[in-house]
């Protein structure tokens, strides 16, 4: 889709300033886009970048805007003046590239469904799902090829699953969530009692509960728990490849970003943040809109509120602290080499100068 500045100036009901005409046939960021594209800039370091930018038009934060006009003074560059720049420019993208239209498929004749299923109104299930007996599966519900939804399998409305997710038995989700494919939901967790030199499984008769307008990354697990369920709290966002053990339960407004793992038992509040690679230990609880950084590793609770990172995860300032010093070691054994090798020579010296003071008390004495 192609369309104007002035179009564009009209839709989000802001300020246009330039070539009001120019033709607008994409939106890319601000070093990938070229003189009919429109970009975004919402903080500093994209402003900067915004130098050597070859797009037509650009989305600019209020907040910039004096910023914004002194540095392309000399060079007057089309901008449109909004408020929150990202959320303007998700706007115009979703103009520019409007969502493909779905199949109105129905249900597939190639699906397997049990008769002993329940599914709801305008409910779209493709070949090669399996559904089977007990399963209830609300309205508006979009279901990928390959899906296999367990006995007893509770969806609620609006629910839409992407391909080759597997749901074990006894799982719940509630409305509006989002799965990507290849997740698993209601596996076993990783439980083992060990007796007489062998490992013995623990069974694991709970089950998985997924609240509304949850999003599950593709390639995430969720563990069943051992006797309750796994509980994924109301808004709770998990990026792909996410493992969630057995008896978690995660608060709401949750967001995890890739590879973070949480062994069983773990709580957490409402509003806590992992970055990419957190690894939480078991039985441990994390607070109210805490945040863990990349690859922390959290072996105790963690207090609401609270940024914390490294391996094992401090405090932020604490744990800047520790890098820092661990950064200047080999400079310090550089200056303890050093010193050493002072100490070595005023060690010598003072033995030169007792050796002489011996002498000349002994000559004294003669």
């Amino acid at each position: 889709m192609s369309t104007t500045v002035e179009w564009i100036a009209q839709e989000l009901n802001c300020p246009a300033r330039g070539n009001q005409r120019l033709e607008i046939h994409g939106a890319e960021s601000v070093l990938k886009a070229g003189p009919h594209d429109i970009t975004f800039v919402g903080d500093e370091l994209n402003l900067k970048r915004l130098k050597s930018s070859q797009a037509g038009a650009v989305i600019i934060e209020q907040r910039l805007e004096e910023s914004f006009q002194k540095a392309f003074e000399s060079t007057p560059m089309t901008s449109l003046t909004v408020v929150d720049a990202q959320a303007a420019f998700i706007k115009v993208i979703q103009k520019l590239r409007p969502a493909r239209e779905l199949p109105e498929i129905g249900i597939s004749p190639a699906a397997d469904i049990s008769d002993q299923a329940t599914i709801g109104q305008n409910c779209h299930i493709y070949p090669r799902v399996t559904i089977r007996p007990g399963v209830k599966i609300g309205n508006n519900c979009r279901i990928y090829p390959g899906v296999y939804i367990g006995d007893d399998c509770v969806l609620g409305d609006d629910v839409t699953i992407h391909a080759n997710t597997v749901l074990y038995p006894d799982v719940k989700i509630a409305d509006r969530v989002l799965i990507h494919a290849a997740a698993v939901l209601g596996c076993d967790g990783f439980g083992y009692r060990f007796e007489n030199g062998r490992y013995v499984k623990i069974p694991h008769l709970g089950s998985v509960r997924i609240e509304d307008d949850v999003e599950i990354g593709a390639g995430t697990t969720i563990d069943r728990g051992m006797i309750g369920p796994t509980v994924i709290g109301l808004g709770t966002k998990i990026d792909n490849q996410v493992m969630i053990a057995h008896n978690c339960e995660i608060g709401k407004h949750n967001a995890f970003a890739s590879q973070v793992g949480f062994a069983g038992s773990i709580t957490t509040g409402d509003y806590v943040r992992c970055a990419g690679q957190v690894g939480i230990a078991d039985h441990v609880h994390i607070g109210d809109q805490a945040t863990l950084g990349a690859r922390a590793g959290v072996h105790r609770d963690i207090p609401a509120g609270e940024v914390h990172i490294g391996t094992p995860a401090a405090p932020e300032k604490e744990q800047r602290k520790i890098v820092m010093s661990i950064r200047k070691v080999p400079e310090m054994r550089k200056q303890i080499r050093e010193l050493e090798q002072q100490l070595k020579a005023l060690t010598q010296q003072f033995e030169a100068l007792n050796d002489s003071n011996q002498i000349n008390d002994k000559s004294a004495l003669t």
